[in-house]
C-alpha cells in the first residue's frame, strides 16, 4: 500500500502522523511511505531521518493527496485538505465530526473512506487512540490553567498551590474520565484544593481510594456543581460522549455567576465544548473573556507539546496502520469490530450515528454499509 504522511496545517499544529520508526516498520513490510518535506521538523524528526527509515520524500501537500493510497493525519482535514481527497482514498486521523457539519458534508462528498482515531474502540469499551491525547491533555489543562490565573495572564493573581498561610486554588474538574483523572493528578500535585463530579460512582471510589481526603469527590448533580463553580478558581471541562457532541453542564447564566478572573478550562472543546460559553480558541490566541471569566478553549491542546503527542499518539495508532496497510481495509474493518468502530464515512455514506444525531442526517451503519 502507499501511505501518504502530509504536514499538518492547523494553526500551530506540529504534530505527525507517522514517526521514522512507523516509517521503518511499514517499508519493511513492503509498503511504500511518502512524507511531505518539513513534516516532522518541527519536533525534532527530520526529512533525512525519514529518508533513512525507508521513505520518500514529497514537496507538497497535492502531490501527498495525489499518490497515497492512505492518508494518515492529526488533526482533522481543514477545507483545502478535505479537496484532495479522492473517492479510493483511506483518511484515518481525528475527525470530531459531531460540531462540525461542514466538514461532514465534505467528507461525505470527497467519496473517500474516513476512520475517526477518536472512535475506534478497545477491550472493556475503551477508546485507545483517544486516551494518549486525553492524557496529554488532561495535564496540559492544569497548566494552562495554573498559567492563566496569573494577573498578567488576565486571572484573579492566584498560585495554584498557594503558601503557607494562603489558601491554594480551588479547581473543580467536571468528569472523571482520561481527561478528568489526568487533570486531577496534575491539580493535586500542585497542591490545589481539588473536588471532581462524575456520574459512574465506581470511578469516584476508585479516586476516593487513591486519593482519600486529598480530593472531594462527588456525584453530578446540578445544584452541587452550581455551589463549588460559584467558589473556584479554576473550572476544567472533561466529559466525553463518543463521536457526539459534548453536553453541555455550565450554562451561561452559571458563568455570570462565578468569580471575575477564574479561568475555565474546557478540554471538550473539540466536541463542541461543555461551556455554553464556548467557542474555540487557537495557540496563537488562546483565550477570551465571558462576564470577567476567563475562558481557554484551544482545540489542539497536545499540539504544543507536540513531540510529547506525536510519540504517545503514534504508539497507539500504529498498529491499526499496519492491519489497514497489511491486510486491505475492508478485511481489516471486517475482521475487527474495534476498528470499525471507527469508520464514521466511507464512499459518500455517513455510517456513524452519534454525528447523524448531532446534525440531523442519515447514516447506514458500518456493518450493514460493508456487509453490502
Amino acid at each position: 500500500m502507499i501511505i501518504g504522511v502530509p504536514q499538518e496545517v492547523k494553526n500551530n499544529e506540529f504534530r505527525v502522523g507517522l514517526t521514522p520508526g512507523n516509517v521503518s516498520g511499514l517499508c519493511r513490510q513492503g509498503h511504500a511511505v511518502l512524507v511531505q518535506r518539513g513534516a516532522g521538523a518541527q519536533i525534532g524528526l527530520s526529512d533525512e531521518s525519514y529518508r533513512i527509515a525507508g521513505a520518500t520524500l514529497i514537496n507538497s501537500a497535492a502531490e501527498v493527496y495525489s499518490k497515497a493510497e492512505m492518508v494518515v493525519k492529526v488533526k482533522e482535514p481543514q477545507a483545502q485538505e478535505c479537496a484532495m481527497l479522492r473517492e479510493d482514498q483511506i483518511l484515518f486521523t481525528y475527525l470530531h465530526l459531531a460540531p462540525d457539519p461542514m466538514q461532514t458534508k465534505a467528507l461525505i462528498s470527497s467519496g473517500a473512506s474516513c476512520i475517526a482515531y477518536e472512535t475506534v474502540t478497545g477491550q472493556g469499551g475503551g477508546l485507545p487512540l483517544l486516551a494518549p491525547m486525553s492524557e496529554v491533555a488532561g495535564r496540559m489543562a492544569i497548566q494552562a490553567a495554573a498559567a492563566h490565573l496569573e494577573k498578567t495572564n488576565g486571572g484573579l493573581g492566584i498560585l495554584m498551590a498557594g503558601v503557607p498561610g494562603v489558601s491554594a486554588a480551588k479547581v473543580v474538574i467536571l468528569g472523571a474520565g482520561v481527561v478528568g483523572r489526568n487533570a486531577l493528578q496534575m491539580a493535586t500535585g500542585m497542591g490545589a484544593d481539588v473536588c471532581i463530579f462524575d456520574r459512574d460512582i465506581e470511578r469516584l471510589r476508585q479516586i476516593d481510594f487513591l486519593y482519600g481526603n486529598r480530593v472531594r469527590t462527588y456525584y453530578s448533580d446540578s445544584l452541587l456543581i452550581e455551589q463549588e463553580l460559584m467558589a473556584a478558581d479554576v473550572v476544567i471541562g472533561a466529559v466525553l460522549l463518543p463521536g457526539a457532541a459534548a453536553p453541555k453542564l455550565v450554562s451561561a447564566e452559571l458563568i455570570r455567576k462565578m468569580k471575575t478572573g477564574a479561568v475555565v478550562v474546557d478540554v471538550a472543546i473539540d466536541q463542541g465544548g461543555c461551556f455554553e460559553t464556548s467557542k474555540p480558541t487557537t495557540h496563537a490566541d488562546p483565550t477570551f473573556l465571558v462576564d470577567g471569566v476567563v475562558h481557554y478553549c484551544v482545540a489542539n491542546m497536545p499540539g504544543a507539546v507536540a513531540r510529547t503527542s506525536t510519540f504517545a499518539l503514534t504508539n497507539a495508532t500504529y498498529p491499526f496502520v499496519e492491519a489497514l496497510a497489511n491486510q486491505g481495509m475492508m478485511r481489516a474493518l471486517s475482521t475487527n469490530y474495534h476498528l470499525r468502530d471507527g469508520l464514521s464515512v466511507h464512499r459518500g455514506v455517513l455510517t456513524s450515528e452519534p454525528v447523524a444525531q448531532a446534525q440531523s442526517l442519515s447514516f447506514v451503519p458500518a456493518e450493514v454499509l460493508l456487509a453490502a
